[in-house]
């Protein structure tokens, strides 16, 4: 049971990892690592490296993410990820989609987190 409540998880966090890519980046430009912080720092999401930069690949090979490679002060280069302009109506779609489609799960689920029967 454990095993697949995990894997469910796994693959929940997976769906959403585009949103919360987008969204982080909503404010402007970041690197990868200053990305994983961020959704830590703002939601609690713990996501791996190897699990982030496939995700920023394809959202950029789809136009949604520009990518710019720039040296840093600590002598390594670093891309730098922003929005495009279709990454930004993107973002906002996502946005309100997610938001209406948890509306209505969350209306489903309310009655289980607090025990009552329907």
């Amino acid at each position: 049971m454990a095993e697949a409540l995990d894997n469910w998880e796994a693959q929940i966090r997976k769906g959403w990892l585009d949103v919360a890519i987008l969204a982080t980046l909503w404010q402007g430009r970041l690197y990868g690592l200053e990305i994983i912080r961020e959704l830590e720092t703002r939601s609690d999401l713990v996501v791996a490296e190897g699990t982030v930069y496939p995700v920023l690949t394809r959202l950029r090979k789809d136009g949604l993410i520009e990518g710019k490679w720039e040296e840093s002060e600590s002598g390594h280069p670093r891309r730098y990820y922003k929005l495009t302009s279709a990454g930004r109506n993107r973002a906002q779609s996502l946005a309100r989609h997610s938001h209406e489609f948890l509306s209505k799960i969350d209306a489903l689920i309310q009655p289980l987190l607090k025990g009552q029967a329907s």
